[in-house]
């Protein structure tokens, strides 16, 4: 039996590595988490109370006090702003990018190299000078490494989530599949990933589910590909709906239904009124039947344009029949006709459900629903770090 990994979580959040690194069963502790972020800070007290959390900036680390951690493993999420596609991408020019490039200047310098390490961060990251850092960092510290691109939804989780990984090992131990440089979008395929994998090759055949979420409509479908009499509601192309209902019929996903909590107060959660006129056009509607839902982001809650999916529960009514009318009505009828949808959003803990945070991980007492939200928005899915520390640390 393995003795337990010593575990440095950097930008450690609300703990989803920390979360990870439990589901993979794999033994480790984590022996310091490290994060500016208060609010985070406090979540990451209340889930973990006996981890040492250091609330200070990772440049603050003199390399003398991460020798004394005398660490395995390095798990970091770091901050996404200066790779982020709608941001300024300022890459390494960004202040927030400072901390990184400093972990990058110690990795070499410490007296022992740390076995393995694994990074999440946004799509785009993989064209950085960042990037371009990480690597030329890690082949001179003698590491084997290998880059993804993957969504939830390859793990049969309805949710879009692109993310890029890299998960990296000292040379002296191989992995246990062929690497490449090319940046995989799916697992490799001689490994078996969970907990929410079907065991088929829904991970594998024709277009990757990353590469679906990656191009919400990559190449045109075709005159058939929706019947003549379907109808366009919002301002959707056809190549979107089809997409959806793509997503929503491929049976090796699960339905909404199974992350959704049971006897909510529903109406704390409804859109306003002045939401529902001014963004009807725009809403990503799902159903707890629906195999699918948009990314959810930081500003989830508070503003509704690209934040995330919101879910009608008037699940007996026909959204057509709703859409079809609106031009047509004036604005008291059209609110009420949008009304009778009983849109929602999705609670904070329907969105970590499907982040893969276990049941019994919750918020304190004191952290506002908007907190939760945005914290929640920040961090990243337990089930994908899971399957790639099993992976990392798996060998021939």
């Amino acid at each position: 039996m393995m003795a337990p990994l010593r575990v440095l979580e950097l930008y450690s959040g609300i703990g989803g590595m920390h979360c990870g690194l439990n589901e993979s069963g794999i033994p480790g502790e984590v022996v310091a988490a490290v994060d500016v972020n208060t609010t985070a800070n406090e979540v990451y007290k209340f889930n973990f109370p006996t981890t040492p959390l250091w609330p200070k900036s990772i440049e603050g680390i003199t390399l003398k006090e991460l020798d004394a951690l005398c660490f395995d493993m390095i798990l970091m999420s770091p901050p996404c702003q200066p790779f982020t596609r709608i941001g300024l991408q300022g890459d390494i020019s960004d202040p927030r990018a400072k901390s990184f490039l400093y972990i990058l200047d110690i990795l070499p310098r410490l007296q022992k190299t740390p076995s393995y390490i694994l990074l999440e961060n946004v799509k785009g990251f993989e064209s950085s000078e960042a990037r371009e850092a990480l690597i030329s960092t890690l082949q001179k510290c003698g590491y084997t490494y290998q880059e993804f691109l993957l969504s939830p939804t390859c793990l049969g989780i309805p949710n879009s989530r692109l993310r890029y990984f890299l998960i990296a090992k000292l040379q002296n131990e191989p992995f246990s599949f062929q690497t490449t440089s090319q940046i995989l979008d799916e697992f490799p395929s001689s490994i078996s990933v969970g907990p929410d994998c079907t065991g088929t090759d829904y991970c594998l055949g024709g277009d990757s589910q990353a590469t679906m979420d990656q191009n919400l409509s990559s190449h045109p479908c075709g005159t058939n590909a929706l019947p003549d009499k379907t109808l366009l509601y919002k301002l959707e192309t056809a190549e979107e709906l089809k997409r959806k209902q793509i997503q929503n019929n491929d049976s090796s996903v699960h339905m909404l239904k199974d992350f959704l909590e049971e006897n909510i107060e529903m109406s704390d959660y409804f859109l306003p009124p002045k939401s529902l006129l001014r963004y009807a056009l725009i809403l990503d509607i799902v159903k707890p039947t629906s195999r699918r839902s948009t990314c959810f982001t930081k500003g989830y809650g508070h503003y509704v344009e690209g934040t995330g999916s919101v879910l009608q529960t008037a699940t007996d009514v026909e959204i057509d029949s709703v859409y079809k009318t609106l031009d047509s009505l004036t604005e008291e009828k059209k609110l009420e006709k949008l009304s009778s949808l009983k849109m929602r959003y999705f609670t904070p803990r329907e969105i970590a459900n499907l982040h893969g945070f276990p049941a019994d991980f919750g918020f304190p007492g004191k952290t506002s629903i908007k907190q939760q939200y945005r914290l929640l928005g920040n961090s990243l899915n337990v089930h994908m770090v899971s399957n790639l520390i099993t992976i990392l640390l798996q060998s021939h």
